[in-house]
């Protein structure tokens, strides 16, 4: 190349001819780094809409994953129990979570204290009117894991009862025996073994008539208390009546809380119901335990004894449980009133429910005895 040709190269617009090949090889490198691009989106990528927006790549640790479900423990527990809920959330009208057994507490303790019941966080006023359920908490804790009491493992709160009823292999039950009398019980994996070594099957007919005779008794006092009601019910003169109980408080210096229902007519006769709790104990408020009894009260003026057979039952609004109990009482002008006997509710539970309520709603059964 002449001399005159380079100082041509060298005036030539873009500076350089080294300049020139450096441009030119990193013009065709970007080509062909576009197209090796081009071809992998093609190749290995889904099309994707330009409006979606970008979907997450980062997956949370599990160590981090226990923390967080540490944090929603702490936020979502009862503020009363400070355990998780099992059933039904409410609220305060500041927002602050209670279980439904700490929540009818709260409302049975008032009641008994005579006090306006309070949230136990932020002390504003508490009621069945006031409160109300919080589906999304109970959603959300429905979906946390929790520890099956029998093999360890963890499930989410709302599979852990079909878990631990018919699919943990742990969980305990009995002898398919136990009709005649085997009292073995253990885990469900184990039973097989157990009932294929079991000796109730071979034992003699008179072993095994001594081991159905106890266990017949349990079944013979059901079976007598429901033939007394079928025989109660074949009386000429049956009456019954649905029954309210409301609080009252005594005149004492320590007053105390009782309940008592405007008269009523059943039988042609004027009647009252009165009901105490836990025997007017001082402070029943103090007390974990917790019963009504109630008395039957005769207003009217009779002739001659009345005897008569009776007992309470729920209301037909109402969710308590009460085991049906026949009592049976004399009435004379002389002695109108029955001793206290304890309403056969099933716990504590249960009478939070009726103390928590405005008003007690029974229904009263009434069997004139025939002479």
């Amino acid at each position: 190349m002449s001399a005159m040709e380079d100082d041509d190269l060298m005036s030539a617009p873009g500076g350089s001819s080294a300049a020139v090949v450096a441009g030119a090889a990193e013009a065709a490198a970007a080509g062909a780094g576009a197209g090796l691009v081009g071809q992998e989106e093609v190749g290995t990528r889904p099309e994707v809409d330009a409006d979606e927006p970008p979907k997450k790549k980062t997956k949370v640790p599990e160590a981090e994953s226990g923390k967080l479900e540490e944090r929603l423990y702490s936020v979502l527990c009862c503020t009363v129990c400070l355990d998780l809920p099992k059933a039904s959330v409410y609220q305060c009208t500041n927002g602050h979570l209670m279980c439904a057994g700490c929540f009818i507490h709260l409302l049975a303790d008032s009641r008994l204290k005579e006090e306006q019941a309070t949230c136990p966080n932020c002390r504003c006023e508490i009621s069945k009117n006031l409160c109300c359920r919080n589906l999304a908490v109970e959603k959300a804790v429905s979906e946390l894991p929790t520890d099956c009491t029998f093999c360890l493992k963890q499930f989410p709160r709302s599979s852990l009862e079909r878990h631990q009823k018919d699919e943990c292999q742990d969980r305990v039950t009995m002898c398919k025996y136990k009709r005649i009398g085997c009292p073995w019980q253990g885990p469900f994996h184990e039973m097989p073994a157990h009932e294929d070594e079991c000796s109730h099957p071979t034992k003699t007919g008179t072993e095994l008539m001594g081991i159905l005779g106890e266990m017949d008794q349990s079944h013979r006092r059901d079976m007598q208390l429901y033939n007394s009601i079928f025989g109660l019910l074949c009386y000429e003169k049956i009456g019954f009546t649905e029954v309210q109980f409301r609080p009252y408080r005594t005149d004492d210096f320590i007053t105390r809380l009782y309940y008592e229902t405007p008269r009523f007519t059943v039988l042609n006769q004027t009647w009252v119901l009165k009901a105490r709790v836990n025997d007017s104990e001082r402070n029943p408020n103090l007390s974990c335990k917790r019963t009504l009894s109630f008395q039957l009260i005769l207003k009217s003026k009779v002739n001659s004894a009345l005897e008569c057979s009776f007992l309470l039952l729920k209301g037909p609004y109402d969710d308590v449980r009460i085991k049906p109990v026949i009592h049976h009482y004399a009435f004379s002008n002389d002695d109108s009133e029955t001793d206290y006997v304890l309403l056969p509710i099933c716990d504590s539970v249960e009478c939070n429910k009726l103390l928590a309520a405005k008003n007690i709603n029974l229904r009263l059964f009434i069997f004139q005895v025939q002479k």
